[in-house]
């Protein structure tokens, strides 16, 4: 039998022991925990985005859109991408035509002796209804050379075009399109006499925009001059021209205000037209452009003051625009350059861009010591541009739908692009390694192409700290839409080409 005292020390045991259990079970509350969690992984950066006119997020399937890559092999900054009925790309830059009828498995100079020439202004060209293939070159400040081809680049003859005393600044441009019932084409001798199309050439000099109209498939460009609307604070620099199958002609001037230049007549005569004042243009910049589809209605794109990609519209052959911008690209976009675009059917378009979601670095300063604002001519170094792609096939509806890849894996361009050939940033090389523009065009079927230049290769590209002295590339390089909806409705769902 126990007594009381044993009974005593019995209980104060018991009471120990399960003081300590309870101290050692709750242990962690108490005492600091020397095990280090993992840190915790930042979720991905999306690569696809289904927005609506404010370019918010909307409650819509993405379109299936996939994209083939192809290595031109040469250099090509500021590229001209066409594709013949045939189905041969031509991707023109610098003094070089590269062709593939290979769907880009493999490339070709297919300049010829006619046509090769050193140039810092290229300009290239596919006819979409004649298969003409223009390759314009500028020699020195006064004279251009016009080629041209009928045999997807088998053979080339051209001419000179002597711009005058006044020499030619920059942007070389050169299109083709219906003839009209009035202006130049009401002679009634079209058929007869003048060259299937219509061929457009402008250039600017230091007094403004000029554009010239040639009645005889490029060979000759006597009628034209200065046109109105020049009055830009940049010496008449603008954009590539535009035909709709009406025989509506638009000009895009590089200006604050979003404008166009249209001919309603072949290029007899010229008016502006002005849109989009809600949200301007950035400063530098780059030019905007025009699509227009096949009941030719016309879709003007430009970058606003926010750095996003924005769109006019006109339903009456560019008499009226839309004072009103809508977004295309995504608002997580922050920064975006060089918009290109071509359409299809009534609203069935697709617009390309370099664009950048560093949306952290907002907070930092740019190469000036002022707080970065997203215009990329003043990035950061930490900020990466990506090609990315909006398709939409409603884009003349009230509340159209935008869908957006990124297409690249990799950037395109780490830190600045330059937006002023004047003002450009020399950081281990200049920024400006890809000049002005990229280029997208479709084919018959409605198939997307984009010409590029990377500047981001390499090692550039595979490195986890790549800076801007490692992006200085230019090298050509081009996506097409491998399979998904056609900008031709009847044509439906595009299969892979290979």
């Amino acid at each position: 039998m126990n007594t009381p005292m044993v009974e005593a020390n019995m209980r104060a045991r018991a009471f120990l022991i399960g003081a300590l259990m309870f101290t050692v079970a709750f242990s962690g509350c108490f005492q600091k925990d020397d095990t280090s969690l993992p840190p915790s992984e930042e979720p991905p950066i999306p690569t696809t985005f289904v927005t609506g006119p404010d370019g918010l997020s909307v409650d819509e399937e993405l379109l299936p859109l996939n994209f083939t890559f192809s290595d031109v092999g040469e250099d090509g900054a500021e590229p001209s991408i066409g594709v013949t009925s045939s189905g041969c790309m031509f991707f023109i830059a610098f003094e070089k035509v590269m062709r593939s009828c290979d769907y880009g498995e493999s490339w070709e100079d297919s300049s010829g002796p006619m046509c090769a020439f050193q140039t810092n202004d290229p300009w290239g060209w596919v006819d979409p209804v004649t298969d003409r293939i223009f390759n314009v070159q500028m020699q020195g400040l006064e004279t251009s050379w016009i080629c041209w081809s009928d045999d997807d680049g088998e053979s080339w003859v051209g001419n000179a075009h002597d711009s005058g005393t006044t020499p030619i600044n920059d942007h070389i441009k050169l299109a083709t399109g219906p003839w009209t019932s009035s202006g130049y084409g009401i002679a009634g001798q079209i058929s007869q006499t003048f060259y299937d199309q219509a061929v457009y050439y402008c250039y600017n000099k230091l007094a403004g925009i000029f554009c010239f109209t040639s009645f005889d498939g490029g060979a000759t460009f006597d009628t034209g001059g200065l046109i109105f609307g020049l009055a830009t604070t940049n010496g008449g620099l603008h954009g590539a021209i535009t035909s709709a199958p009406d025989g509506t002609v638009y000009v895009t001037p590089r200006v604050q205000t979003p404008s166009v230049i249209v001919s309603h007549d072949n290029g007899l005569s010229w008016s502006d037209r002005t849109m989009g004042e809600d949200v301007g243009t950035p400063n530098p910049r780059k030019n905007s452009e025009v699509a227009t589809d096949t009941e030719s209605n016309a879709y003007h794109f430009w970058t606003g003051a926010d750095e996003g990609i924005y769109m006019s519209r006109s339903t009456d052959s560019g008499d009226s625009w839309e004072q009103t911008s809508i977004r295309v690209s995504p608002s997580a976009i922050i920064s975006s350059v060089f918009p290109q675009v071509d359409a299809g059917d009534p609203g069935r378009i697709a617009v390309t861009y370099l664009g950048s979601q560093n949306s952290s670095e907002l907070n930092q300063s740019d190469l000036d010591g002022n707080p970065w604002d997203g215009n990329a001519h003043y990035a950061t170094a930490n900020v990466s541009y990506y090609l990315y792609v909006t398709y939409s096939l409603n884009a003349l509806d009230e509340n159209p739908v935008f869908h957006t890849y990124r297409v690249s894996d990799d950037p395109v361009q780490v830190g600045s692009i330059c937006l002023n050939s004047g003002d450009c940033r020399d950081i281990g090389g200049s920024n400006r390694n890809l000049l002005d523009f990229n280029d997208l065009h479709i084919d018959i079927d409605g198939r997307v192409y984009i010409g590029f230049a990377d500047g981001c290769t390499g090692e550039c590209a595979t490195g986890n700290n790549s800076q801007p002295e490692d992006s200085r590339s230019r090298r050509g390089s081009v996506y097409y839409l491998s399979s998904g909806p056609s900008l031709y409705e009847e044509i439906g769902d595009l299969e892979p080409l290979l």
